[in-house]
Formats: structure tokens, C-alpha cells, sequence
């Protein structure tokens, strides 16, 4: 059988149009506005046909998504682009003090008995300073994560 050419679609309202936000549920035409919404997460977007971009109102500053014909570009923040500046300083932010805190414990030991404390000290410092960078970008892009979990258990429940 011949495969059949993928066609590219610009983005209008007359078609529906996989979630920007959750990729999970599918956007479509609000009657008698100019916006969208998502059938799962519940998403409004605002849209913009010349562009061909849909844009979250909801938080703010707002995400902006382009349609490319195919699917959704990565979301961007309004009037903001994170670039190798911010990348560098979230590395810095979790391995300087890791660094610091592991060369004070290397040359600074403590007592035989307590000797394993450092090393914790030096992990958590590691993991919870991770895990502050992680939280931030959560926060930006506004990651979705309850809608994953309900999709996830939706389709965990009706596999059964």
C-alpha cells in the first residue's frame, strides 16, 4: 500500500487541533468567539489566524504556541526568551554549592562515628537545589502535571 503524503493544515476554526498545553486533549472553536478551548484541561486560548498562533491567557505572563501545519511549536513566554544565560545559571545554582559544600566536607572530616553525615549534607544540597531549578521551569511553562496524571489514570483505568 502507498503511503499517502502528510498535508499540512493551517490553523483555522473550522478543525480541531491537539492541546498546546496538556497534549493531551484536543482544542476546538468556542461558538461565537474568537478562541479556543481544550476538551480536558479546560484551557481558553486566544487566537490569532494570521499568525497562526494560539496564546494562554490564563497566566501571566501569557504562553504563546505557533502552528507550524503539522503541530504545535515549543511554547514561548510573552516578551521573554530564555536562552544559554539562564541555562548557565541554573547549573551554577545546583553545582556551586554542591562543589562548596563537598570540598568542605572532604577537608573538614568529622568524627569517625559521624562520618557519613557530610555526604548526606552534600546529597541533599545536590538534590533540593535540583530540585528548585526543576520547580521554576514547572512554574514558566506551566507544565501541566495534574492533566498527565488524569490522563495516565484514565487510561490505566479503562485498560482494565
Amino acid at each position: 500500500m502507498k503511503d499517502l503524503p502528510i498535508v499540512s493544515r493551517p490553523l483555522n476554526f473550522n478543525q480541531r487541533y491537539p492541546c498546546p498545553s496538556c497534549r493531551v486533549g484536543k482544542i476546538e472553536n468556542m461558538p461565537l468567539m474568537e478562541a479556543m478551548f481544550c476538551d480536558f484541561c479546560q484551557e481558553i486560548f486566544t487566537v490569532n489566524l494570521q499568525s497562526q498562533q494560539v496564546k494562554m491567557p490564563s497566566r501571566q505572563p501569557p504562553l504563546i504556541w505557533h502552528w507550524n501545519g503539522y503541530n504545535w511549536d515549543q511554547g514561548q513566554i510573552e516578551g521573554m526568551e530564555l536562552g544559554w544565560g539562564y541555562a548557565v545559571a541554573g547549573i551554577a545554582f545546583v553545582m556551586v554549592p554542591t562543589f562548596l559544600i563537598g570540598i568542605s566536607a572532604y577537608y573538614l572530616p568529622s568524627s569517625p562515628m559521624l562520618f557519613w553525615i557530610p555526604y548526606i549534607w552534600t546529597l541533599l544540597t545536590f538534590v533540593l537545589h535540583l530540585a528548585i531549578v526543576i520547580w521554576v521551569f514547572i512554574e514558566i511553562y506551566q507544565i501541566p502535571l495534574a492533566a498527565y496524571w488524569q490522563a495516565v489514570a484514565r487510561w490505566v483505568s479503562s485498560g482494565e
